[in-house]
């Protein structure tokens, strides 16, 4: 009993006082805005698909640092490792948080799906895996052969993008016209799936 009483003294003088350095609270430091009127926190457009488990490096103002990639979405590439080696396909998405892109048809992977409700039986399906922009190589149809990707400006001022083992220039204006097409498709089909 004594040890305890003992103790609880010992206790009692080390209690904070409101007007020590570590009882007092920390008041978080705000800083003038430069322009009065004028709020510098602009809401994040960026929407990422992170695993819980994973980690982003972010700028200041905790927008996520995205990654410049030699390869567009619509592209068409050639895997140049892994167990696809070789197989050539077309870019459906892009991830510019983590350089990664989905290959339309390769690097499939298995995924066992629950059923949703109790009558109706679970599924195993085929989903393309993502790979690392650096594993793949845009790829020449006309002339088969992949290629490093190369930058420069046309006579009228357009920067564009071309393969510098054929000189095939990649970024044109009917390549994008195709792509904004196939976009529109897209949310069509999904409304007249579901």
């Amino acid at each position: 009993m004594a040890a305890m009483a003992a103790l609880q003294s010992s206790m009692t003088g080390l209690s904070l006082s409101s007007n020590s350095f570590l009882g007092q609270r920390f008041s978080p430091i705000t800083l003038p805005s430069l322009l009065p009127g004028k709020s510098t926190e602009k809401q994040c457009p960026i929407v990422m698909r992170l695993k819980r488990w994973e980690r982003k490096k972010c700028k200041p103002n905790s927008l996520p640092i995205l990654h410049k990639m030699h390869v567009r979405l619509g592209d068409t590439v050639q895997i140049i490792t892994g167990s696809e080696r070789g197989k050539v396909g077309e870019i459906t998405r892009i991830f510019k948080h983590n350089s990664t892109v989905i290959v339309k048809d390769l690097n499939l992977k298995t995924k066992h799906v629950k059923s949703k409700e109790e009558g109706e039986p679970g599924q195993i399906i085929k989903i393309e895996g993502p790979i690392h922009s650096s594993n793949v190589m845009l790829y020449s149809k006309d002339q088969n052969v992949a290629s490093r990707v190369g930058h420069k400006v046309l006579d009228n001022g357009k920067k564009v993008r071309y393969l510098i083992k054929t000189g095939e220039i990649i970024d044109s204006a009917e390549n994008w016209k195709k792509l904004k097409e196939e976009a529109s498709k897209k949310p069509e089909e999904a409304a007249a799936a579901a």
